[in-house]
């Protein structure tokens, strides 16, 4: 009796097993991960009870923890956890001091890659100030708009992008705003200097930090707006911590030496990598700008582990000729977002057994996904499990209204958007109600509920991944950078022979993103200039954001609201073939704008001709 009980509970849990298996193939998966993420949570909590609350806090957590171990490799140069810690210091007290920075103030940062970047932000944080990340890309009229927008009283700038300060020196002084340069002299009399002065300050533990609020802001990052010029997004203490989680959840840990070559301005380097080294008191690599001849080479010599990727860099890895360091290196992780399937897969026969988690985050919210799996392609799951611990929806959406879909009585139909919650902030953006609040979409199924708009456009498939899609309304993505239409349509509607622009982006096969593209009119009695408009782009726009191809019209194609109309331009590309108005194509050596024939046509498809 007991054995044929025994026989019958076997067949049961193997019945059981195969139902599994064939109904829900990634279930243990989901649980581990969640099973993880619940063991993250509750490390977190132990943590905050003995008062590691914030991202600074977890940095001198570790700086007591492990002070003598590698924090930050630049170059030839090493700096221990305490080594950045006592130099913090003495930019902190150097603020304090010099500078008459107090708790509360807001400090915009201009500087490229460098270990003092983090120095000069971790020193702010110890003073309590917040800081705001500029894009080192950043042209004077976007800089003056992005230091108001924020409401900066002090600009501290790297010493080789003094210039573009320059430009706007008279407007600096005009609003009162004070401009540190990160140099030991400066050719500007108006602007202050600090190596100067940091090298005299205390490196001792400042006892007197300032108590944040774990619900307060935290930094400003700037996003492309849609505008016209950037918004500063208000990025939370809440939002920063849980950004530290990233590269454990993709499975890294402390003996880990983790590679990072994206801009520290960006979110995905200063919080999700930086910040995720910080969190496991692991070691990083850090460029001051991403190399293809270099990167392998520089995996070998540091005995890189990790690395953090964009879509775009992972392409420009396979497009460099083989060398012995892409099979010597001991590379166990790729951890980042917007990798394409066909790169994905080209990079793993290539380089090696390589794990890829590939993920999706937003600046504004805690919303986030992380592929967990070894499946080719998606973003993340829409599993139970990920519900549990991050509730949201998808909507089904109208891209030719730009808009979710509702049902008679104004009701969204379930089919991104995210609810928010205590845990899933959105601060809004400095300066600009009316923007933060097209963000928030309310009473979507019900009355009084509130949801994030995540402005993207996913994918669900019949397994529960995601796929990210494309972005929606004004913006594109192009070089690992978010692109306004609306920015790069002013800057063209500026000049004197073009009346009207519209602006979108393309895929251009072999590369991530979409290149920009503007179908634009002409005024009356007017010809394209090309050197006047190249000339026009480089002093107005960052190169990211320049369009590559133009399209004349004789009129620009609006909606009934009288809204331009993008989605037929987006689906008829730039083919000469199939556009009959005339195309024009920059190039760059010539500095102007040339006919888009044929040919070139096919040299830009085929990859002959690099955008």
């Amino acid at each position: 009796m007991l054995t044929l009980i025994f026989t019958s509970l076997i067949a049961g849990v193997l019945a059981l097993l195969l139902y599994q298996r064939i109904a829900y193939p990634f279930f243990w998966d989901d649980l581990i991960y969640y099973l993880k993420l619940r063991g993250y949570k509750k490390k977190a909590a132990a943590r905050m009870k003995q008062g590691v609350i914030t991202y600074l806090d977890c940095f001198l957590y570790q700086a007591r923890r492990i002070p003598n171990k590698p924090f930050i490799i630049f170059e030839e140069q090493t700096w221990t956890y305490q080594d950045v810690d006592r130099r913090s210091n003495q930019f902190a007290n150097a603020f304090r001091t010099e500078g008459s920075l107090k708790p509360g103030d807001i400090v915009a940062l201009l500087m490229c890659n460098d270990p003092d970047f983090i120095c000069v932000w971790l020193g702010l944080c110890k003073v309590g100030c917040e800081v705001a990340f500029l894009n080192v890309n950043i042209k004077a009229k976007s800089l003056l708009h992005c230091l108001q927008n924020c409401g900066s009283t002090t600009l501290i700038v790297g010493s080789d992008l003094v210039n573009v300060v320059e430009e706007v020196c008279a407007d600096l002084k005009k609003h009162n705003l004070r401009v540190w340069v990160m140099d030991h002299s400066s050719a500007c009399q108006e602007f202050g200097t600090l190596l100067d002065k940091v090298q005299h300050m205390p490196a001792e533990k400042i006892n007197d930090l300032p108590l944040a609020d774990i619900m307060s802001n935290f930094l400003f990052i700037f996003t492309s707006g849609t505008t016209g010029l950037p918004k500063a997004a208000r990025v939370g203490h809440l939002k920063a911590v849980m950004s530290m989680a990233f590269l454990e959840m993709c499975g890294a840990s402390s003996n880990d030496v983790i590679y990072i070559t994206l801009p520290l301005y960006h979110m995905s380097a200063s919080l999700l990598a930086v910040g995720g080294c910080i969190s496991l008191g692991a070691t990083c690599v850090l460029r001051k700008k991403f190399s293809a001849s270099q990167f392998w080479k520089d995996c070998v010599k540091y005995n890189v582990t990790v690395v953090q990727y964009i879509g775009e860099l992972c392409r420009y890895l396979l497009n460099q000729p083989m060398v012995p360091e892409e099979r010597a290196h001991c590379v166990r992780l790729f951890a980042g977002s917007g990798l394409r399937s066909d790169v994905w897969k080209e990079l793993r026969q290539r380089f090696g057994k390589i794990k890829i988690r590939e993920g999706y985050g937003l600046t504004e919210a805690s919303i986030g996904f992380l592929n967990y799996t070894d499946e080719v392609g998606p973003i993340g799951r829409a599993s139970y499990f990920n519900k549990l611990s991050m509730p949201f929806e998808l909507l089904r959406y109208d891209p030719q209204q730009y808009e979710p879909v509702r049902t008679d009585t104004g009701r969204c139909i379930k089919a991104e958007t995210a609810p928010l919650t205590i845990m899933n902030q959105f601060l809004g953006y400095a300066g600009n109600k009316v923007q933060s609040e097209k963000k928030v979409l309310r009473d979507l199924f019900q009355p009084s509920d509130v949801y994030f708009n995540t402005g993207d456009l996913l994918l669900q498939d019949h397994q529960g991944f995601l796929y990210f899609r494309d972005r929606i309304g004004d913006t594109f993505r192009w070089k690992g950078e978010n692109v306004s239409t609306t920015e790069v349509s002013e800057v063209l509607g500026s000049l004197d022979f073009i009346q009207e622009a519209n602006v979108y982006g393309v895929t251009v096969p072999g590369n991530e993103g979409r290149a920009g593209m503007a179908a634009v009119v002409l005024k009356p009695e007017s010809k394209l200039d090309g050197p006047k408009l190249f000339c026009h782009l480089v002093d107005t726009l960052p190169a990211y954001a320049w369009p590559w191809f133009l399209r004349v019209q004789i009129a620009l194609d609006v909606t009934e609201t009288f809204k331009q109309q993008k989605s037929k331009l987006v689906q008829e590309g730039f083919n000469p073939a199939v556009i009959s108005d005339p195309l024009f194509f920059l190039d760059i050596s010539l500095k102007t704008y040339i006919v888009l024939t044929p040919d070139i046509f096919q040299e830009v498809v085929s990859g002959k001709r690099s955008l």
